[in-house]
């Protein structure tokens, strides 16, 4: 992955960021992760609770799938963030009939082991296990594990984040893949949050394509305990092969 050495100087960070306000015209603030697809290395406060009612989906040639369902987080300790996400996946295909069913269930830890007051950036890992349902209709048949690192520096009203890892994902036409992303962005309002995206998949599937897509991704803040959050992304890299668009929305509970 060439973007997790970018902690090892500050020039090539300079350049990520540059590039990345380059791509984008918008910008978000220092809360990162969700609606993105890179996440971020801060974990949820000690003993307060994140919990996103969400959807998302993709568009491509053959069919558009998504899922719905809870994402709950919990700060389990200092630095320490425990995440369960419990999906209804669908699949509406060019030709036949939708499909819809208990996608795989998604348990993970988040642990920051580096704090910007140390080094100037934050650091953490992520890892993430799919479990698969067991459900006839969605879903894979196996179990997957991503085993990601996120990197974070905020500054002023801007802040940086991403990172990226591989998927052990064998199974089935399924074969290992690797993700990287990186986000920048800033706070608009004392409200509004902007930012975007650009993020890179590997082929995930035996004879499958790369995939490359820039996002642009707000949150509001209705109050200090309830917020909305959204994602769109084009794809720019196999589009026709993997996705056209894809995108994200939930409504988040703090406490």
């Amino acid at each position: 992955m060439a973007i997790l050495p970018m902690i090892l100087g500050a020039v090539r960070i300079r350049g990520i960021v540059a590039c990345l306000a380059a791509l984008a015209v918008v910008s978000g603030s220092a809360t990162a992760g969700p609606p993105y697809v890179s996440d971020d290395p801060e974990p949820t406060d000690y003993q307060h609770y994140e919990i996103y009612v969400f959807t998302d989906g993709m568009n491509g040639r053959e069919a558009t799938s998504g899922a719905s369902g809870i994402d709950f987080n919990y700060g389990a300790a200092p630095d320490l963030q425990l995440t369960a996400t419990v999906p209804i996946s669908y699949q509406s295909p060019a030709e036949g009939s939708a499909v819809a069913g208990l996608g795989n269930v998604e348990l993970a830890a988040k642990y920051r082991f580096l704090h910007q007051s140390e080094i100037g950036w934050d650091v953490a890992v992520f890892p993430r296990v799919f479990v698969p349902s067991g459900s006839s209709t969605v879903g894979e048949r196996h179990a997957s594990l991503l085993l990601p690192l996120w990197v974070e520096k905020d500054w002023d009203n801007w802040s940086t984040f991403g990172g990226g890892g591989c998927e052990i994902n064998r199974g089935g036409g399924s074969k290992n893949f690797c993700q990287a992303g990186w986000v920048l962005t800033r706070q608009i309002l004392p409200e509004l949050q902007l930012g975007a995206e650009i993020v890179h998949h590997t082929a995930d599937t035996k004879g499958g394509h790369a995939s490359t897509a820039l996002g642009v991704g707000l949150r509001y803040d209705l109050s200090d305990n309830l917020h909305l959050l959204g994602y769109v992304a084009p794809g720019v890299q196999n589009a026709a092969q993997t996705a056209r668009w894809s995108w994200y929305a939930s409504v988040l509970f703090t406490f």
